[in-house]
């Protein structure tokens, strides 16, 4: 029956409608078919009941906060001062991109909003000083998927009420992993600026042999196999001061988590304090906001919230149809019976997880499938706020991955002359990074517990 269930989902996903509609309308003919015809009568009460949580309230308020900084000028200022203090490290204007959007992610916790707020400023500028722009393309939309993993992060959020744990613990043993996928990310793109840089000295001595001296033709900016990079020149005064400009937000920061993790704040009363202290930072601080600016982050911000909680709800009726039908706990039931390594179970969950993220974005996948594959890794020993991180990079790898990479959509947007196909060449490394990641905290799981354990 829950083999059934999921074809069902299937085809109405590949129907094109709307996933959170999709959503419903399995979730109908679920209890149409499986349960008895009084339950239909719960629909509306199932409905309810799954967005009837008190910590749902902080996903509004966390996109609202996010909404409010990419829609104002902090977001170059975030930029600038990572290309102030990097300019002199090879792929350094790459690196301060993805540490942009690190701490971008950790004031907005959504994927597209990171990638198209530095997006917008970073890839036009890494183009004009040189760098490809599968270079350039890559290291946003892969940057941009970490605003799902650092805190404060809506997937983790949606991930500790399925799953009933802590938020805050998610929210801790993100910081560590989010520093980690960063430097990762930061490390490739220096690999790859190294391998373009040989490239470029290899092409003019190629083209002399083959056509003698001066056959070699200038390399064109942008263009993916030679780039020629331009590195500009900043002060120590100059680097302060752009440090000096970025410092409320971080502080900002800090505060959010620091009243979460001291147990001052719930989540939702953390993410409103955030919202009141960016308006009056962007507002008033930065005088960034004109009134029909902020009327158009409003609407944003509703049609995001409407969107991620119509799907909440409608995945949380098709969990509970499943739990009525014991699908989960006699899922759970079989393969701990079975004699198999239980990492070998973990790598096919993996597998599992990345093959739905081709095709639905990760609020739909935490939603559905973490009441299911719960009970599981239980069953199995592992912790489960250290499986919420994993669940994480894998649907970090689905938003830079066709056909449904949302990232990839956003970065094509953001640069309509940059074939879509140069933009997945630059992306498709990250991927490879992720699972490292998640190798990594496979192997060392203490980089994921370690924090939470001591803060909690």
């Amino acid at each position: 029956m829950g083999s059934l269930i999921a074809v069902m989902g299937i085809v109405l996903f590949m129907t094109g409608m709307p996933i959170a509609f999709a959503l419903g309308m399995t979730a109908l003919i679920s209890i149409l078919l499986f349960l008895e015809p009084s339950e239909f009568e719960l629909f509306g009460k199932f409905l309810y009941d799954s967005v009837n949580d008190f910590g749902l309230l902080a996903i509004p308020l966390f996109v609202l906060m996010g909404n409010l900084f990419g829609g104002s000028v902090a977001s170059r200022q975030l930029f600038g001062a990572g290309e102030a203090w990097l300019s002199k490290v090879r792929g350094g204007l790459g690196m301060s991109s993805v540490l942009a959007c690190s701490i971008f992610a950790a004031l907005t916790g959504s994927s597209p909003a990171t990638s198209a707020a530095i997006g917008r400023i970073a890839v036009p500028e890494m183009l004009a000083r040189g760098y490809s722009s599968r270079v350039a393309t890559g290291a946003i939309a892969a940057g941009g998927t970490l605003g799902i993993l650092i805190p404060p992060s809506v997937t983790l959020i949606l991930y500790g009420i399925a799953a009933e744990v802590s938020i805050g613990q998610l929210f801790a043993a993100g910081i560590i992993p989010g520093i980690l996928v960063t430097g990762l990310f930061c490390a490739w793109i220096f690999v790859a600026v190294t391998l373009e840089q040989r490239q470029t000295a290899r092409a003019p001595a190629m083209a002399t042999a083959a056509g003698g001296v001066g056959a070699a033709s200038p390399p064109e900016r942008g263009d993916s196999a030679v780039a020629r990079y331009v590195i500009p020149e900043y002060t120590w005064a100059q680097r302060f001061t752009a440090l000096l400009k970025v410092l409320p937000f971080i502080v900002l920061i800090v505060c959010i988590l620091g009243v979460l993790y001291a147990g001052i704040a719930t989540p939702s009363e953390a993410a409103a304090v955030g919202v009141v202290l960016v308006l009056l930072l962007v507002g008033v601080a930065y005088r960034g906001l004109k009134p029909r600016e902020f009327l158009h982050v409003l609407l944003e911000t509703t049609n995001q919230s409407t969107m991620i909680l119509t799907i909440t709800a409608f995945s949380a009726v098709i969990a509970t149809v499943l739990s009525f039908l014991s699908v989960p706990q006699d899922l759970a039931l079989m393969v701990t019976e079975l004699e198999i390594n239980r990492w070998v179970i973990m790598v096919v969950i993996n597998i599992f997880l990345l093959i739905l993220g081709l095709f639905l974005p990760p609020v739909s996948i935490i939603v559905m499938v973490t009441p299911v594959l719960y009970p599981l890794i239980i069953g199995l020993g592992f912790d489960p706020i250290w499986f919420g991180i994993i669940m994480t990079l894998n649907m970090e790898m689905g938003l830079i991955t066709p056909p449904v990479g949302l990232n990839l959509y956003v970065l094509k947007g953001i640069a309509p002359d940059v074939p879509l196909k140069e933009i997945l060449i630059g992306t498709l490394p990250y991927v490879g990074v992720l699972a490292v990641g998640i190798a990594v905290l496979s192997i060392f799981p203490g980089i994921v517990t370690w924090l939470p354990q001591l803060l909690y």
